[in-house]
């Protein structure tokens, strides 16, 4: 998932996550037996080296700080290496360009964490974990909105608000599938974002990193009201990145199946994308 915006915190996105790509799909065809950091064929031996961007953004990362845990990727980073074995002071940062990671050859970390959605296409030339993040749409309003401070689906239908979103997209179906309503449709998110500013209507449904974005830069006194639980089959979300064939893929997909199994994954979740970061689940 290319970072669309470099401006502010992006591309975020929602909320739990299925296990959209297996440890068979994406291991290299020689892995590691033992999961462990004395077993595992690192670009450092003994230490977890880990990249993402630069810089890296807010909510994924906070103060452009991997190091220090604190945001979404950051704590998944380093619930990944906990959960391989590794101590903080074990894991090592490094950074790179979105695109000049994910290009064929050889690599300088052991995964990448900066939003890469899974594709075939990628998978041809580097390998993915599990998924670890799916974006959720959300909907994008203003303070003073009618329906500002819904906590529910059922309390957001209940105000019968004028829900826009762009022709022949996912956030199109989500109001008439997941919400019940009729959207006001519009030709792209440019028009849409114009209509919300001139009170034609209360809400643009947009997938959660554009809300982000859209409610701090574009929208004046944008908030998000809440996000959708990604129903969407076809989205096989984000996933770490390795190397084409990494002798440690099966061992990353492992760590990221437990943390997501053992609640871990749910509860940085909700710190960092939901709770914190101002974008509550409707349910």
């Amino acid at each position: 998932m290319k970072k669309l915006f470099k401006v502010i915190p992006l591309l975020i996105a929602a909320l739990v996550l299925t296990a959209c790509s297996s440890s068979e799909d994406n291991s290299a065809s020689s892995e590691s037996t033992t999961c462990s950091p004395e077993s595992l064929a690192t670009v450092e031996a003994g230490v977890l080296t880990i990249a993402t961007g630069e810089p890296a953004y807010e909510p994924w990362v906070l103060n452009d700080a991997p190091e220090s845990g604190e945001g979404f990727e950051a704590a998944v980073a380093y619930a990944v290496a906990e959960q391989l074995g590794y101590d903080k002071s074990a894991v090592k940062w490094i950074r790179t360009t979105f695109d000049g990671a994910i290009a064929p050859g050889p690599k300088k970390f052991d995964f990448n964490i900066q939003q890469y959605s899974i594709t075939e296409e990628r998978a041809k030339v580097v390998d993915f974990s599990s998924a670890y993040y799916k974006s959720n749409q959300s909907i994008v309003s203003f303070k003073g909105s009618k329906i500002e401070g819904v906590t529910s689906i059922a309390d957001l239908k209940a105000k019968n608000p004028k829900l826009g979103a762009a022709v022949a997209s996912t956030s199109l179906d989500a109001i008439e599938n997941q919400l019940g309503l009729k959207p006001q449709v519009f030709n792209d998110n440019a028009a849409a974002v114009a209509a919300l500013k001139n009170g034609q209507i209360d809400g643009l449904v947009v997938d959660l990193p554009t809300a982000f974005y859209l409610s701090a830069v574009e929208v004046p006194n944008g908030i998000i009201v809440g996000q959708l639980e990604n129903s969407a089959a076809n989205d096989a979300g984000a996933g770490l990145l390795l190397a084409k064939d990494s002798p440690i893929t099966s061992c990353v997909t492992k760590a990221v199946d437990a943390i997501r199994d053992n609640g871990t994954l749910a509860a940085i979740t909700d710190k960092w994308l939901a709770a914190s970061a101002g974008a509550p689940v409707l349910k």
